[in-house]
């Protein structure tokens, strides 16, 4: 079988498709990154999430921690661990979806502000510390560091059938998706970057992601 090597841009970051066995090794390659990065920075993302688990707490009055069933790898179901950044639902504060235009329908909306969201809620959530429990995902494999985010049940059950193909790698902390506009964009646009990275990923473009994740994140832009 032959192996092929292609330099390729992935939404303008760099990348290369393969083929062949090189398939293979590629997955396994980004299995081992995803394994060797969690253990690198788990020491200092302990430490965060735990500052940050006792802040809660106290705020919340309750626990800190919030698992929330998400669909992964081939459509199977995992429960994904984030800090709790909301107080709970109130009678009338649940939210549903009933989605009939994914090109119009944004998570979060400009201006909009969740009431639900305590003050140090809103802290973690701009500085992506809520998602830092997920890296307990990647080490279980449920998730990788880059892939496109996990979605609740309730959204993928209304989606159509060329969206599906999203679920055809690992979803990740980090995204193409969310470095391209995180909640500002459409879900028809979040959608289009999603099924581009599931044709176009490499371990170079990830790194790629992952930098230019971190920069969002010190900047504090586009998450609500």
């Amino acid at each position: 079988m032959e192996w092929r090597v292609k330099g390729r841009a992935v939404a303008g970051l760099p990348g290369s498709s393969v083929g062949g066995w090189f398939d293979t090794l590629a997955t396994v390659a980004k299995s081992l990154v995803d394994v060797l990065l969690t253990l690198l920075v788990a020491p200092v993302a302990l430490a965060i999430v735990g500052a940050f688990a006792v802040i809660l707490a106290v705020e919340l009055r309750g626990n800190p921690f919030f698992v929330q069933t998400r669909v992964g790898l081939h459509e199977r179901p995992f429960r994904m661990y984030k800090l709790r950044t909301m107080r709970h639902a109130k009678a009338g504060e649940e939210k549903t979806y009933a989605i009939e235009d994914w090109g119009q329908f944004v998570f979060s909306p400009a201006g909009e502000v969740d009431p639900r969201v305590t003050r140090w809620g809103a802290i973690a959530r701009k500085s992506s510390i809520d998602e830092l429990p997920n890296l307990l995902n990647v080490l279980k494999g449920e998730m990788s560091i880059v892939g496109p985010r996990p979605e609740i049940p309730e959204i993928v059950r209304q989606y159509p059938p060329e969206y599906r193909r999203r679920h055809d790698v690992l979803p990740g902390i980090a995204g193409l998706a969310q470095v391209m506009g995180r909640s500002d964009l459409a879900y028809d646009d979040i959608m289009r970057y999603d099924l581009q990275y599931v044709d176009e990923h490499s371990i170079r473009g990830d790194l790629a992601i992952m930098v230019k994740t971190a920069l969002q994140v010190a900047a504090g832009s586009g998450a609500r």
